[in-house]
């Protein structure tokens, strides 16, 4: 795994060497509830690790997995944003499957667009819509569903005080088959609460629930973290860590407790 960290943290630094900082750049706790929206106008590149085990029929298995997820907003006018959010997984599993060994390699690729408003509603509130696909880019048959997919997404949110709050939801259905995989036809709901402190600091929980409609399933891993926006030199990040638990789980997926790690360079105009 050393080679996929190196080389994610790799393409993170050289997008940092292109990027001219802005005279007066924003404070930490600006940075910190920009981070907190996930359709926010900055670009940021997160590496989030997620540490999971109990996986499989036999609850053997285990699964490292390092998210690297760009985001990059374009505006497109007066009053609209593009926001892109790319999901690329690094993953390395063990006896996920009796006889299975190790896989280590690419997952598949998921790619949300939203157009946005650049100006909360009346009320307060910011929200997305858009497309999401889903890419068939894992180095392995069992890293990934080796399918084409493609559908809805959709993201709303309010930011009172301290409090960040909302939602993000999309669905994906296959446009290809596999034999060797069952069809993708999934949904994934994030509910999200965001409280912020002095000093960049934010205390997040969350919920990564997705529903399988073909097979039936559900999983609802819980996540509480803390993050905090600090610099490197000239670079401002932010870092942080918690620990999620597996309220719900498909019958060869993940159970009980978990962890996860993130850094995030950030990018503020």
């Amino acid at each position: 795994m050393k080679y996929l960290y190196s080389s994610c943290l790799g393409l993170s630094l050289s997008l940092a060497t292109g990027v001219v900082h802005a005279a007066d750049e924003p404070s930490a706790d600006e940075l910190a509830k920009q981070l907190a929206n996930p359709i926010a106008s900055l670009i940021s590149v997160p590496l989030q690790y997620n540490y999971d085990e109990n996986i499989g029929p036999d609850d053997k298995g285990s699964r490292h997995t390092t998210n690297l997820q760009p985001v990059a907003p374009f505006s497109l006018n007066e009053d609209w944003n593009l926001i892109s959010r790319t999901i690329l997984p690094l993953i390395d599993q063990t006896d996920i499957a009796p006889g299975t060994g190790n896989q280590t390699g690419t997952g598949d690729v998921v790619q949300s667009l939203f157009f946005s408003p650049k100006e909360p509603s009346e009320s307060g509130w910011i929200w997305g819509v858009g497309p999401v696909f889903l890419l068939p880019t894992a180095s392995d048959d069992l890293l990934g569903s080796d399918q084409w997919g493609m559908g809805p997404t959709a993201v709303a949110l309010k930011q009172s005080g301290a409090w960040t709050y909302g939602a993000l939801v999309n669905h994906i259905e296959h446009v290809t088959t596999d034999q060797g995989h069952a069809d993708v036809s999934a949904t994934f709901l994030q509910p999200f609460l965001v409280y912020g402190l002095p000093g960049g600091i934010t205390i997040g929980l969350n919920s990564e629930s997705t529903y399988d409609w073909e097979g039936e399933e559900a999983a609802v891993p819980i996540n509480l973290q803390m993050n905090k926006v600090s610099k490197i030199g000239k670079q401002m990040i932010q870092f942080g860590g918690g620990v999620r638990y597996w309220a719900e789980s498909t019958d060869a997926g993940p159970e009980g407790w978990g962890a996860r790690l993130n850094f995030v360079l950030l990018f503020p105009k």
